[in-house]
């Protein structure tokens, strides 16, 4: 007996409704690569995007409802290899009042410079050595999903060492909020310190206070 042939309509709400699906179990965003496994090729995938239906993030990743999604599950689905850092991660760990213009994510420092031209969210990307980028990471909730964060006492090492490129009432007011933190742990701080070669400036600049 013949499969009955879908119309053009059929086809088009079904493969609508496998992107959809895409889409939730991705975060809401989608490489050009997993829209190819349902059978789109790109004359398919631009007929979804002059349609409204898909949205172009950036070279080879696409969105539904972009504009409308949280910046944070956004970050999450893009850079789900880096992790939250400098200003970005204090904001998150309530350390900061004001939430950062851009999100800092550290990256490996092979990563391609072309997967932060985007518009919306504004990323600062940190490249960084493999080793480095894995030192003292944590993971919280992050939007609807999680993210990677350097953990306190990594952070409070790396805003000293580069205290240079933050602003300096961020700094302290960082650095008193890290000393108020009652789950801060010094003995991490100055492994930490130790292995960021900061030791130092934790001595000089928050050691009376420890």
């Amino acid at each position: 007996m013949c499969q009955e042939k879908l119309t053009r309509k059929q086809k088009w709400d079904k493969q609508t409704e496998a992107i959809q699906k895409l889409m939730e179990e991705n975060g809401g965003i989608v490489k050009a690569a997993e829209l190819h496994s349902l059978g789109m090729d790109y004359r398919r995938i631009q007929t979804f995007v002059q349609s409204g239906l898909l949205e172009r993030v950036k070279s080879g990743y696409y969105a539904m409802n972009y504009q409308k999604k949280r910046e944070e599950d956004l970050i999450a689905a893009m850079f789900s290899d880096g992790v939250l850092s400098m200003e970005s991660a204090l904001y998150c760990y309530h350390y900061l009042k004001n939430k950062p213009f851009k999100w800092a994510i550290a990256v490996d420092k092979n990563t391609s410079k072309s997967r932060f031209k985007i518009d919306y969210p504004l990323v600062q990307p940190y490249y960084t050595e493999p080793e480095v980028l894995k030192l003292g990471v944590d993971e919280i909730p992050f939007g609807s999903s999680k993210m990677s964060i350097y953990s306190k006492e990594r952070l409070i090492c790396d805003i000293l060492k580069y205290e240079n490129r933050m602003e300096r009432d961020d700094l302290q007011q960082a650095l008193r909020a890290f000393l108020t933190d009652k789950d801060k742990d010094i003995a991490k701080l100055l492994y930490y310190a130790k292995e960021r070669r900061v030791l130092s400036k934790i001595r000089n600049q928050i050691g009376v206070w420890l």
